[in-house]
């Protein structure tokens, strides 16, 4: 009889657990719209992944979008008047724990030099870091010039040297590799590590069926539309596998997830103003196993990069391993202090015309190039779709051009020789190498290095320099858009019914 109860209680146990289970799904594989079923061979085949999920990703922390005064907080000592205050907002989105290392940058390099170091050496050469970049004309760094990217001391230190345009293929790479990972774990493709030239593995040549790779039979994602068939499809964007492109952060973004002010705001409001990532004003530490320590590596003064010995104060004579300081509430490691960070945003004084809603100046947009009739033109000599900018028809409001750069600040619009008749160009508003350093081709960049004294800190300051132009204080770090929900525990409570 003992055991019978026990049996019973088990049994209903398991059950409420299966229930649990079954309802945790919040939408069942009907059509919300005609009531068909889908996700079966039964009614044509027709997909939907209708509860996912976007999965953490690896290295990166969750940043839960908002609003928030972008812009100088602190006084504009050099009167440089390019970080107005504004109110913006951002949508969510992950970002990197910490900025790209050495030894991650050298996993590219070594993958660039087996897919096309025979074929294509150039791509390897192209991808480099400067690491010339470390010499100084008055001073001893040639040690760093031949160790600082490859000894293995070095590993988790932030990789510099690289410049913007060459972070847009590293971005791009990474990209390819996380997907083809999840195709693999999926089933949907078989490991290859033997890719060479163009046949390699790229998310948008494999999106558009010029990539196939070596396809598992029987195994991934079964094809609803064709259940006789004994090859699964391909996986597809639909399915969630394929995640969206790491990035650099634009420069609200960044300025954002720098400030951490999640952990400083109370029902929607701000509690305190910041000066840094941290709370008060101050360098130091105050936690009383730590009191008195600098929270950042920066320069302090002329002559005084780290301390004196036997009681150092960042203990980074250049810079320093990654994770040496506190995270700030996002869980993101020195956004001030280390090394400079590149961000997406072409360099302007003025933030003139830009959206207050995921504000950005840089766009170029482009479309993948297609044929006379329509197909797609086959991938280059690298394996990567051809591309060409977007064209806008007459009737489209949205936008006028592909190149949008210099939008409101810098075409012959918004020079001042254009109300005086001089509508060709021949006067620009920026005569780069004459009249100006600011172009298309210079970019932000964000937050204070090794180099920097304290004033750089503050995430609301900015600088630039050159796409083309590494440097030994600036590296970089990663972002990947948030699809869906804003954040990661939705509303949960129930609608209230209105009454008149």
């Amino acid at each position: 009889m003992k055991m019978s109860n026990s049996l019973s209680k088990l049994f209903i146990v398991g059950l409420a657990a299966l229930v649990t289970s079954c309802g945790s799904d919040k939408y069942k594989n009907m059509s919300q719209t005609t009531g068909w079923k889908v996700n079966t061979s039964a009614n044509g085949g027709f997909e939907a992944a209708l509860n996912y999920k976007q999965n953490l990703p690896v290295g990166m922390v969750f940043v839960e979008g908002g609003s928030f005064i972008m812009g100088q907080t602190e006084e504009d000592v050099l009167m440089e008047q390019n970080a107005s205050p504004r109110q913006v907002s951002v949508a969510s989105f992950y970002m990197d724990e910490t900025e790209v290392t050495n030894v991650s940058y050298r996993e590219y390099l070594f993958w660039l030099t087996r897919v096309f170091g025979e074929s294509y050496p150039e791509v390897y050469w192209n991808a480099l870091p400067d690491t010339n970049a470390w010499r100084s004309e008055l001073g001893y760094n040639d040690p760093m010039v031949n160790n600082y990217l490859r000894q293995a001391g070095f590993s988790h230190y932030p990789v510099v040297g690289v410049n913007w345009e060459q972070v847009q293929d590293y971005c791009a790479w990474r990209t390819d590799r996380v997907n083809e990972l999840a195709l693999i774990d999926a089933k949907s493709l078989k490991h290859n590590t033997e890719q060479f030239d163009d046949d390699n593995f790229n998310t948008e040549t494999y999106r558009t069926g010029q990539y196939t790779g070596a396809v598992r039979k029987n195994k991934g994602y079964r094809d609803l539309r064709n259940p006789k068939s004994k090859i699964g499809r391909r996986g597809q964007q639909e399915d969630g596998v394929l995640i969206p492109s790491y990035r650099l952060p634009t420069e609200a973004e960044w300025e954002y997830a720098a400030w951490g002010l999640i952990g400083n705001s109370i029902e929607g409001n701000i509690a305190e103003g910041r000066y840094y990532p941290w709370n008060r004003n101050s360098l130091r530490d105050n936690r009383k196993q730590f009191q008195g320590e600098l929270l950042a590596n920066f320069k302090r003064g002329d002559g005084d990069n780290m301390g004196i010995a036997g009681a150092l104060n960042d203990a980074g004579a250049r810079t320093m391993e990654i994770k040496s300081y506190p995270p700030n509430d996002y869980g993101l490691y020195d956004m001030s202090g280390n090394v400079g960070e590149w961000v997406l945003d072409v360099y302007r004084d003025d933030a003139l015309g830009q959206d207050d809603f995921m504000p950005f100046r840089g766009n170029v947009f482009v479309d993948k190039a297609k044929d006379e009739e329509g197909y797609y033109i086959e991938a280059d000599s690298l394996g990567r779709m051809q591309t060409r900018e977007a064209e806008a028809d007459k009737l489209r409001r949205n936008y006028q051009q592909a190149k949008n750069s210099n939008r409101y600040d810098g075409d012959i619009e918004s020079s001042i020789y254009y109300s005086k008749g001089d509508s060709q160009g021949d006067a620009a508003m920026y005569d780069y190498g004459k009249t100006t350093l600011v172009n298309d081709d210079v970019h932000v960049y964000k937050g204070g290095s090794w180099k920097d004294r304290a004033y750089w800190l503050n995430p609301g300051t900015k600088r630039f320099l050159n796409s083309d132009i590494g440097t030994d204080f600036i590296g970089f770090r990663c972002v990947m858009d948030r699809m869906g929900s804003q954040n990661l525990k939705p509303n949960k409570k129930k609608s209230r019914k209105m009454t008149r």
